[in-house]
C-alpha cells in the first residue's frame, strides 16, 4: 500500500506540467480557467468530450495544460496529455505510436501498438470502463480524433477528453459542442504580459513605456507574439529596442510568423488565394452583396471558402458580417506573397 502510495505520488509530480512559478506569470488566465472548468462540470458523470479553439499562438495549450494540472489527478484512474499530434501524426505507423503514449501513460506500464485499427480496438477495450482525463493537442484532421477519442462509448463514466485545435468545423464535425473559443488579450492584459517577459515586471517602466505599447500594438493581443517579442527584448538597450521597433516594420518575427503559418499550409489551393487577396488589398469589410460580387468574380467559392477561414481562425467575422483579420496575419500572408512573386513590386 505504501509503495503504491509513492508511486502515486512520483506520477503526480511528472504529470504535472505547470509549476506554481510558471502560473503566477501568466496573465487573463483565470476566466479561461472558470469557462473551461464549467465546461468540464467535473460533478456530471456522463463522458464529455471539450474543445479549445483559436488561432495559433493564442494560448491554447497553455489553458489546457492548467486545466491537466489542476484536475488530472481529481477522481480519474488515469490520464494523459498528447501535445503536439499535428506534427506527430504524419503516418499511420505515427498514430500508433499516438495510441501506445496514450495507453501506456493511462495504464502506466509499456502498451504495444503495432496497428492503429487495433489501436482502436484496445483503447475500447481498456478504457471502457475507467474514468480517465485526456488533453489531445493541436488536432488538425477527423483521423487523429477518430484514432484516439472516437466517441463516448470509448471511455468510462465520468471520463473527459479536451481537444485543442484551430478548426472549429473540425470540432462540431467530432460532435465537440462544448467550445472554449480564447480571445485576444486586451490592451492592458498584452502590456502585463510584455513586460513581465521583457522587463521581469508587472508593468513597464516611465522610459519603456512607449516603446513597450509599440510593441504590444504590434502583437495585436496575441500571447506568443508578446512573449517572443518580449524574450528577445529582455536584457537589452534602450537602442536595442527601437532599432527592434524599426526592423519589425519591415521583417516580421520569423518564430511568430511560422506557428501562424500552420493553418494557412491547411488550406485548399481556393481558400489560400483568397487568404492571400484577403491579407494584401482588404481591410476590415462588410460580407455585402457588392463585397461579395468582387470576390466572386475572381472565382472564388465565396461563401464555403469564407466559412472555412473563420473556422480556422484565419480571419474573424462579428454578428454583424464584419470581416477582421488580425494585423500579424496580414503580415504572414504578405510575407508569402513576395516570398512566391518576388518580382511584384510592393
Amino acid at each position: 500500500m505504501i509503495i503504491q502510495e509513492i508511486s502515486g505520488s512520483i506520477s503526480r509530480e511528472l504529470n504535472s506540467r505547470f509549476s506554481r512559478h510558471d502560473y503566477d506569470k501568466l496573465v487573463a488566465i483565470d476566466s479561461r480557467v472558470e469557462e473551461m472548468m464549467k465546461l468540464l462540470d467535473m460533478e456530471s458523470n456522463d463522458v464529455r468530450f471539450v474543445g479549445i479553439h483559436g488561432m495559433g499562438g493564442i494560448g491554447k495549450i497553455t489553458l489546457a495544460e492548467i486545466i491537466y494540472d489542476r484536475v488530472s489527478n481529481c477522481r480519474f484512474e488515469g490520464s494523459s496529455f498528447i501535445s503536439c499530434i499535428r506534427e506527430k501524426s504524419t503516418t499511420s505507423r505515427d498514430l500508433a505510436s499516438l495510441q501506445k503514449q496514450l495507453l501506456s501513460t493511462i495504464m502506466q506500464e509499456e502498451i504495444n501498438v503495432w496497428d492503429h485499427h487495433l489501436g482502436i480496438r484496445m483503447i475500447m477495450k481498456m478504457l471502457q470502463n475507467k474514468r480517465v482525463f485526456i488533453v489531445l493537442d493541436d488536432v488538425d484532421s477527423e483521423k487523429q480524433l477518430t484514432t484516439l477519442a472516437g466517441n463516448q462509448k470509448w471511455f468510462g463514466p465520468g471520463s473527459r477528453v479536451i481537444i485543442t485545435c484551430r478548426d472549429s468545423h473540425l470540432l462540431r464535425t467530432h460532435g465537440v459542442y462544448d467550445i472554449c473559443k480564447v480571445e485576444q488579450l486586451h490592451a492592458a492584459e498584452a502590456l502585463q504580459l510584455f513586460s513581465l517577459s521583457a522587463l521581469k515586471k508587472t508593468h513597464p517602466t516611465e522610459n519603456y513605456m512607449d516603446l513597450s505599447k509599440h510593441f504590444v500594438k504590434y502583437a495585436q493581443g496575441l500571447p506568443l507574439a508578446l512573449k517572443v517579442l518580449g524574450s528577445f527584448l529582455f536584457g537589452r538597450t534602450m537602442d536595442a529596442w527601437e532599432s527592434g521597433r524599426d526592423q519589425l516594420e519591415v521583417v516580421p518575427n520569423k518564430d511568430i510568423i511560422n506557428i501562424l503559418q500552420l493553418s494557412f499550409e491547411g488550406l485548399e489551393d481556393s481558400q489560400k488565394k483568397l487568404f492571400l487577396d484577403m491579407a494584401c488589398f482588404f481591410q476590415e469589410e462588410w460580407l455585402n452583396n457588392n463585397f461579395k460580387e468582387i470576390l466572386k468574380s475572381f472565382g472564388y467559392y465565396l461563401d464555403i471558402d469564407i466559412d472555412i477561414l473563420v473556422d480556422k481562425s484565419l480571419i474573424s467575422r462579428s454578428k454583424y458580417e464584419r470581416l477582421f483579420m488580425h494585423d500579424l496575419l496580414k503580415k504572414m500572408g504578405q510575407k508569402i506573397v513576395r516570398r512566391e512573386c518576388p518580382e511584384e513590386p510592393g
